[in-house]
């Protein structure tokens, strides 16, 4: 079984992906770590967003640490996900890795459960349940705030608004495998659900 689950930053679906992973015991993959993971790995050596086959190559050589980076989930590594994310030879470079994992799950699990933006429209269409995971703009951005500042006092909620307006932008306009719903994915809006509402209903789902 294979679960794909969609949606933009702050939604939920990262909390859900998690916890239906553990609830069915199968390996769980968060894409956008992926992602993160090239582009802190990129700040970390300078190289320019702009130099796709420098970021290619990052990409071609992620292994496990990398998704452990210790500032994997700063505003500056989520702006500089957010335009590798945009570059379609490194989406390439990463879709197979992708792929592999929903294919063949590691640890001999039976199902997989993948998060991201493309997981039900490109990377696994095939995917046995797809959903797609909103939320309002204003609560998106209230709880991306409220993590950010339990490392950082100072975060500033007008800040992390407008960030996520461009990071929005860019996912859904983008070229290459813009954030939409699958056209057969179930929409959960989480704006006034409790994670177990959500997770309840998604569950709900996947039963039927």
């Amino acid at each position: 079984m294979i679960i794909a689950i969609d949606g933009p930053a702050a939604a939920g679906k990262g909390t859900l992906a998690r916890r239906l992973a553990a609830h069915f015991d199968f390996a769980y993959l968060d894409s956008g770590a992926l992602y993160r993971a090239v582009g802190a790995k990129a700040l970390d050596q300078s190289i320019d967003l702009d130099d796709v086959a420098g970021l290619v190559v990052l990409a071609s050589g992620l292994i496990g640490e990398d998704m452990a980076h210790p500032h994997l989930r700063t505003p500056a590594v989520s702006e500089a996900a957010s335009r590798v994310a945009a570059l379609t030879p490194v989406r390439e470079a990463l879709k197979d890795f992708q792929r592999n994992f929903a294919d063949s799950p590691p640890g001999g699990k039976a199902g997989a459960v993948l998060d991201g933006r493309d997981i039900g429209t490109v990377i696994c269409p095939y995917a046995t349940f797809k959903l797609f995971i909103t939320a309002n703009r204003n609560v998106r951005a209230e709880r991306r705030w409220l993590e950010l500042r339990e490392k950082d006092p100072s975060v500033i909620y007008d800040r992390v608004f407008n960030d996520l307006v461009v990071r929005d932008r860019r996912d859904e306009t983008r070229q290459d495998s813009p954030l939409r719903p699958a056209d057969d994915a179930t929409l959960i809006d989480t704006s006034m659900l409790t994670a177990d509402q959500v997770f309840e209903q998604a569950l709900s789902v996947i039963a039927s």
